[in-house]
């Protein structure tokens, strides 16, 4: 379905070389994704050209630009949280590029779960994929202060992403969020919220896809331990946002 030879480039722009198991592999879940797509709301993004841009390199790229990322031994056998996963972005493109990746998929509408479930056995992503909501997990012990990384791709403002996500990152990990052009002024907006959960903004990288759409990359340090009463629910978090 996809141009492999275009795919192929569009990371070479970011120093990734991608092998044709790879490159399979991508094919098979641009297919799985219109398929899917016809059944169930996944995606406005069907064209293939466009998969391959604002969902395979858009998931990859800011990964491979932010330091201790992609490609080195700091990012190696992670465990990852991807919270609001809904068609598997970004974190089943990163898994196909670094297979030492442990993935945990989290979404919170069971149809995107078993398309992820499908995902993962068709591309033998040996994800986790559970059917739930990151302020419920954040207060389970088995999932708390857990993962070396959680991610989020467009979710929610980045103060409530924070409260999601923080929690379930072990001290010393990091919550990396994807955001478009507007991301350094919200993690601006969002440093009090960052301290209260326990993180310390490391990194805030501006980039542009090839067609020109800003994006932005924020590295999130945990660096002490969330405090016991967060997350909260989310009118709680609506009512007295951090």
């Amino acid at each position: 379905m996809i141009d492999k030879i275009y795919l192929k480039e569009l990371f070479k722009h970011i120093e990734i070389t991608l092998n044709e198991n790879q490159l399979e592999s991508f094919d098979k879940y641009a297919k799985l994704l219109v398929e899917w797509n016809e059944k169930i709301n996944l995606t406005a993004i069907t064209e293939p050209k466009e998969v391959c841009e604002k969902h395979f390199l858009d998931s990859v790229m800011p990964f491979a630009l932010i330091k201790g990322g992609l490609g080195t031994n700091e990012f190696m056998n992670k465990t990852i949280i991807d919270v609001g996963t809904g068609a598997g972005f970004p974190s089943c493109p990163l898994k196909i590029v670094d297979e030492s990746l442990n993935l945990t998929l989290l979404d919170s509408l069971n149809k995107r779960i078993k398309f992820l479930e499908s995902i993962s056995n068709e591309l033998l992503l040996k994800a986790t994929c559970i059917h739930g909501r990151a302020e419920e997990l954040g207060n389970k012990s088995e999932y708390r202060e857990k993962f070396d990384i959680a991610t989020a791709r467009a979710v929610a403002n980045l103060s409530d992403l924070c409260e999601y996500c923080l929690p379930l990152v072990k001290k010393g990990g990091y919550f990396i969020a994807l955001k478009g052009s507007a991301g350094t002024e919200e993690a601006n907006k969002a440093k009090s919220a960052i301290k209260t959960l326990g993180g310390m903004i490391q990194e805030i990288k501006e980039y542009t896809l090839p067609n020109g759409d800003g994006r932005t990359v924020i590295v999130i340090k945990k660096v002490s331990a969330t405090p016991a009463k967060y997350p909260r629910n989310k009118g709680q978090m609506k009512k007295k946002p951090l």
